[in-house]
């Protein structure tokens, strides 16, 4: 019986879900389900509106429920599609749907039909169709309503009854051995059920294992006896006493007689797997683990990332553990030369593959569901379902039987699957360095990948780990055997040159079939992200780079990660391996106008400036400042205002920022350039990033440079300076710094001029010429005090403090230092409080009293642990270790120090060294 043939239209027996002409449809809202699941195991009987009530809401019905109510019957009628489908009759409503219109009344039909039967075949139809009709966990998802969950207890059992039915009348046929691995799982499930063990025990006796029988039997003894104290029934005691003396009367039943028709083969239908297959290991090894639990599996992916591949090779190695067959089928869901496959005639090929006769072949969609359903019940089948589009294209195939697995493949994430039929998502990413080398040794042989080393990883790299890019170049070098490895790298400029011949084997074509699944709006979007220069992007700067709300961004950025052409590789951020963006960019170049690509450049830069520039001040909110300039319209940048999200922040995007400097400098966004350069300095200071940090104010100050920005060439100048010192580069130090301070003074910048004159103190400080270095300082502080800048007053202070006491005068020191702190109090600024710390614990010292230096130190590393200051934290560390050294504690200095040496090693600092020296004299021994 077929349920489309009754007209069923509302499915109980997993997720409540109605089926429409046009399959199932899902009903929205936890109460709507359980108005129609109440109403439906009442079917064609009056449930009284105040029954309905307290099913829906228990104890928490609202004032309002009547009226609710209606509302949710007026959405069902719109579901089920029929006004009349149901029907207000006092005292509440009935679902008026006609006979046997829900799953559960056509299996209490097919049971009862199962029960009258005298024949045994007749019997094994009956109860198939019956246990095909589960799907899940029965009224899987009205949770929460004690009388809903008591009718889903009900209907469990009746399962267990018609499995245990089934089980029964399939061993009287002399299905023994396919009966095994159904009743495997069953008995994992009821793991105290005497009757599925006993059915069990039978199967694996009648099939020749009369070792594994008996371990069933005492396996299940030792489980009640540990569980619930008891032993087995009498009954399946005799059963293990017959099994042990092979009792001739539990032999399986005889043969029935052949029949006439042709015997059909078992189904094989996977395609060839390839030879040159490697890799995957994490994959494979969850699939396998999978084996077992029967349902659907998901193996997404972008384009070329060789899901095909991976479901093919995995299902010829676990082709002997499904014995009733393999069914294969290329939906086509992505093919440029041909429409998605139609469920329809997938479901012709599987039902002629299971057998099934042209004049029995159903003609309508809807019974070739309910006839393969009933083919494949009770068998152990894999069922691979190859280049899906979308989840309406597959469910129809899906095989309905707990001993059934079937392996999905799709450019998009089909969550739809993973939400309502459970499915197992396996998300397939880039091959590492190491798999994309070997499948080059697979694909070319060892001999000639160790002669290029190189140029083979050279080749992985410009692959992106993508399998079909690397087939593709590996095809080109086994088919030209006389050019180098490094020849063909050197071909591999661009998209053109990953063409294997013809459409399947074109980078460019096969990225082009995930587009044109895409909304307008998210094609758009996935060319402007060629655009953005870094490794990866965040939500918000996407809104500003496409110049949309950034309500309006979150579906779009789903859009493209359910296709494959994104991938959200931490919480929030996204990227596209190398080759996704050169194909993003020919796209841009093509379909946007120079003006629209230099807009959204324009904006991202806008985006980027702001939100760093607000980071920097979060760091240090009144030390110092640059203007900006108005940005874009379209712009939504990201606000980090407390320290610890400044410091995130600037952790997550200074990959993205060192690549923004140069593509804004030639992109003709100059004060874009000097000011992100400038913006991103501290933290790469803080961090140890001096690299960094003089490459891009090198680029900040050519850009500046360029355009005639004094003012711009005075802050790249001064920020050089600044790196070349922490280089020891003195003498380039030098020269920086005192051309920013000829530049301040052009364009009349009184606080440009007293950083810089700072700064000339620390560099004087660093070369041993304390003196001057204190006059530098003296004269900043004075330069401060004019423009009225508290916090650099207190760095100033502090910088005096810490000069007087490198000459020897330790008690004006403590004096200017402790005007400093009170200062830099005053404007809550943490890294000027913990240099400060550090100075008088460096006083302290000096004058002998290295407790308090110790506990001055101790708040230095309290506060620089807050803004992330790397090498302030390791020099505070040697400090605090000499200080414990003075003290005696030399396991508190050699602690101290090796944290220090830990930081300085990490830095790759010169200081490291002297450390070391002082560490293997104070613990007597070489530390490597």
């Amino acid at each position: 019986m077929s349920m489309a043939g009754a007209g069923v239209r509302v499915r109980l027996l997993g997720p409540v879900e109605v089926v429409a002409a046009d399959g199932p449809q899902a009903v929205n809202g936890l109460r709507r389900k359980a108005v129609l699941a109440t109403l439906a195991l009442h079917a064609g009987r009056v449930v009284s509106v105040d029954r309905l009530i307290d099913v829906v809401w228990g104890e928490r019905m609202p004032a309002t429920a009547e009226n609710t109510l209606q509302r949710h019957v007026s959405y069902l009628r719109g579901v089920l599609g029929e006004p009349g489908s149901i029907v207000a009759r006092r005292p509440g409503y009935v679902l008026n749907t006609g006979p046997e219109s829900t799953d559960v009344q056509v299996a209490e039909h097919l049971l009862e039909l199962a029960r009258r039967a005298t024949d045994r075949a007749e019997q094994v139809t009956h109860l198939t169709e019956a246990v095909a009709l589960w799907r899940g966990p029965p009224l899987a998802d009205v949770a929460g309503s004690a009388w809903l969950e008591e009718q889903a207890e009900h209907l469990a059992r009746l399962r267990l009854e018609a499995e245990r039915a089934l089980a029964e009348a399939r061993l009287s046929v002399g299905e023994h051995a396919r009966l095994v691995p159904g009743l495997e799982r069953l008995v994992r499930q009821h793991p105290f059920d005497e009757h599925l063990h006993a059915q069990l025990m039978l199967a694996l006796y009648r099939d020749g294992r009369q070792g594994e029988a008996v371990t069933t039997y005492r396996r299940l003894r030792a489980a009640l006896r540990d569980n619930l104290g008891i032993d087995p029934s009498p009954r399946l005691r005799e059963l293990e006493r017959a099994i042990l003396r092979q009792d001739t009367a539990i032999a399986a039943p005889a043969p029935a007689p052949a029949a006439t028709a042709r015997p059909v083969a078992v189904a094989a239908q996977l395609p060839p797997g390839v030879p040159t297959f490697t890799g995957r290991d994490a994959e494979l090894a969850t699939l396998d683990a999978l084996v077992d639990s029967g349902g659907a599996v998901v193996v997404s992916g972008t384009a070329g990332v060789g899901k095909t591949a991976l479901a093919v090779h995995w299902a010829h190695r676990a082709a002997a553990r499904f014995p009733d067959g393999q069914l294969y089928v290329n939906l086509r869901g992505f093919d440029p030369a041909a429409t998605p496959t139609e469920p329809a005639r997938a479901l012709h090929g599987f039902l002629e593959a299971l057998g099934v006769p042209a004049a029995r072949m159903p003609s309508d969609e809807d019974l070739m569901v309910s006839a393969y359903r009933t083919a494949v019940a009770g068998k152990r089948l894999l069922v691979v379902l190859d280049n899906a589009r979308d989840a309406e294209q597959v469910r129809p195939l899906l095989p309905g039987s707990p001993d059934c697995l079937a392996v999905i493949t799709s450019r998009d994430q089909l969550t739809p699957l993973v939400v309502t039929e459970s499915a197992q998502p396996v998300i397939l990413d880039l091959l590492s360095p190491d798999e994309a080398r070997h499948l080059l040794v697979r694909r070319l042989g060892a001999h000639q990948v160790a002669a290029e080393p190189a140029a083979a990883d050279d080749i992985a790299h410009r692959c992106a780990g993508l399998p079909l890019a690397l087939a593709i170049v590996a095809a080109r070098a086994a088919t030209n055997r006389r050019l180098s490895l490094a020849a063909v790298a050197g071909e591999l400029g661009d998209l053109n040159a990953f063409h294997g011949g013809d459409e399947a084997t074109d980078v460019r074509a096969v990225f082009s079939w995930s587009c044109r699944t895409l909304s307008p709006q998210a094609v758009r979007l996935f060319r402007l992200l060629s655009l953005h220069p870094g490794p990866d992007i965040c939500a918000p700067a996407v809104a500003s780079l496409a110049g949309v709300a950034p309500a309006a961004t979150g579906p779009l950025l789903t859009e493209l990660t359910r296709a494959n052409l994104l991938t959200e590789h931490t919480y929030g951020r996204y990227a596209f391996h190398d080759l996704l963006r050169a194909y993003a960019a020919s796209l841009a170049d093509d379909a946007e106008s120079p003006a629209d690509r230099r807009d959204a450049v324009h904006r991202l830069l806008d985006h980027c400036l702001r939100a760093a520039h607000a980071a920097d001040l979060a760091l240090h909110p009144h030390f110092s400042e640059i203007s900006l300039p108005p940005p874009r319209p379209d712009v939504t940048p990201e606000n980090p205002r407390s320290r610890s999200a400044a410091t995130a922040w600037f952790t997550a995007e200074v990959p993205v920022l060192l690549a923004a400097v140069p593509l804004a400098a030639r992109s003709g966004f100059e004060g874009h350039a000097w000011r992100l350069a400038w913006a991103m300095a501290g933290f790469l200071h803080r961090q140890g990033h001096w690299q960094d940090w003089l490459g891009t104010q090198r680029i900040a100050l050519a850009a500046a440079s360029r355009v005639g920005d004094r003012a711009g060439q005075g802050h790249a100048h001064r920020s050089l300076g600044l790196a070349c010192s922490r280089l020891r580069r003195y003498d380039e130090a030098d020269d920086h710094l005192r051309r920013a301070l000829d530049l301040f003074t052009a364009v009349g910048d009184d606080a440009g001029r007293a950083h810089t004159c700072l700064n000339l103190g620390q560099l004087a400080e660093r070369q041993g010429r304390h003196q001057q270095a204190l006059s530098h300082s003296r004269r900043a502080l004075t330069l401060f005090r004019r423009a009225g800048n508290r916090a650099g007053q207190g760095y100033t202070l502090n910088a005096v403090g810490w000069q007087e006491g490198l000459l020897g005068n330790h008690h004006r020191a403590l004096t200017s230092c402790g005007e400093a702190l009170r200062v830099l109090q005053e404007v809550d600024d943490v890294q000027g409080q913990a240099d400060t710390w550090d100075s008088l614990g460096h006083a302290h010292h000096q004058l002998g009293d290295d407790r308090r230096a110790v506990a001055c130190y101790e708040h230095a590393l309290e506060l620089f642990a807050q803004v992330h200051d790397r090498y302030a934290v390791a020099s505070t560390y040697v400090n605090l270790g000499g200080s414990h050294r003075a003290l005696a504690d030399l396991g508190a200095a050699r602690a101290a120090w090796r944290r220090a040496l830990s930081i300085l090693d990490d830095l790759g600092d010169a200081d490291a060294d002297s450390l070391r020296a002082d560490l293997e004299q104070l613990d007597g021994t070489r530390l490597s």
